[in-house]
């Protein structure tokens, strides 16, 4: 059947139905990703928002669990040029079809993915809904995305983290993840590397994880507007200079807002696996997984910090690091999943940063 996005500035996106077939409104964004689309369905960053894929053919290598980001995806819609309707991969377990007709997810093809990017890139992130019905009444449809939230003031955060902690053993450091939607390779990075994680909902006080007595604390990604969470903000900064943190994404946000920046939103944002990042100090450029809305405001950055990194596509913070205590972020994804693993040392540095601060305890 027939199925139609349509943006809130009244653009008509009509296309092949597939998966859920319901009506969703959310904030329509681009991905320009080649690869990883089982990593993005179920990235929990992409909560209440419907995503358009800029790489024409999705789904041609079928769906295997192995390949999840988290227990389930809550993105909004799914926008594609051209579905696989016969993958072909040894792991392969269902299509992407069947999919995203069992988790609920309403998939749309045969869009000009292209041309509705542009559209996105030039004029913003704009408000839309995605809807499968039949004799679709487009005046009433336009209003609907109208009408819709956008991402700020809505509790994201609450939606995506997980309900009960949760603990993935190890014989090295323990570590406190904080998870704001967080993506499960954060915790796999960090288990690889010995470390004794604990996956802790969002809500959780300062006082609960100092009780816990760990030797570092990991700052999630996550959906949404960073000032969304000012409790979040808190925390953060009652466990600045008392433990060694490290922030991803909406983490990096979320630390920054407690140092005292000001963050703010981007036209269009930076979703993909291949935008560029220049570390300041070294002079080197990595290529990056990424995936936010939200960036912290180079002017605001106070005394004590720094910036670190930057995006040479349009000069955006991309990295803080403190001057005078263990405590570092960055806006991209260093466990890169889907992308590229140039930036894993960070997780490194994290471990580095822990054992310093274990020696001098």
């Amino acid at each position: 059947m027939k199925g139609y996005l349509i943006l809130e500035d009244g653009t008509i996106w009509e296309g092949q139905a597939f998966g859920a077939t319901e009506q969703r409104t959310g904030e329509v964004v681009f991905n320009t990703g080649m690869t990883g689309y089982q990593e993005l369905l179920t990235d929990p960053s992409y909560c209440a928002q419907i995503v358009v894929m800029t790489y024409p053919l999705i789904g041609n290598y079928g769906i295997n669990p192995e390949d999840f980001e988290a227990r389930r995806p809550f993105l909004r819609g799914f926008v594609v040029r051209e579905w696989a309707e016969a993958p072909s991969n040894w792991r392969c377990t269902e299509t992407l079809d069947a999919y995203l007709k069992r988790v609920g997810v309403i998939g749309l093809a045969g869009v000009d993915t292209r041309a509705l990017t542009r559209r996105l890139r030039n004029h913003g992130t704009m408000r839309g809904i995605i809807s499968c019905t039949e004799n679709p009444n487009f005046a009433e449809l336009q209003q609907l995305a109208l009408e819709a939230p956008t991402l700020s003031g809505q509790p994201l955060i609450d939606e995506v983290t997980t309900p009960e902690s949760y603990r993935l053993p190890g014989d090295g450091p323990k570590v406190a993840l904080l998870d704001f939607g967080a993506k499960d390779n954060i915790a796999r990075s960090l288990n690889q590397r010995g470390c004794d994680v604990t996956v802790l909902p969002a809500r959780t006080t300062a006082e609960a994880i100092l009780a816990m007595n760990p030797e570092g604390v990991m700052l999630s990604n996550g959906p949404g507007d960073p000032q969304d969470v000012p409790y979040a903000v808190e925390t953060v900064r009652q466990l600045i200079g008392k433990l060694p943190i490290f922030g991803i994404c909406l983490g990096h946000q979320i630390l920054g807002l407690a140092a005292g920046v000001i963050t703010e939103k981007l036209p269009f944002g930076h979703r993909g696996s291949n935008h560029p990042v220049k570390d300041l100090k070294t002079g080197r450029v990595y290529i990056t997984s990424q995936n936010h809305g939200y960036v912290v405001r180079p002017d605001s950055v106070p005394a004590g910090v720094e910036i670190s990194h930057i995006n040479l596509n349009d000069g955006s913070v991309e990295g803080l690091q403190f001057t005078e205590i263990p405590a570092f972020s960055v806006q991209y994804h260093p466990e890169a999943s889907p992308g590229p693993d140039d930036s894993d040392y960070l997780f490194d540095r994290f471990m580095a940063m822990m054992a310093e601060a274990k020696g001098r305890a």
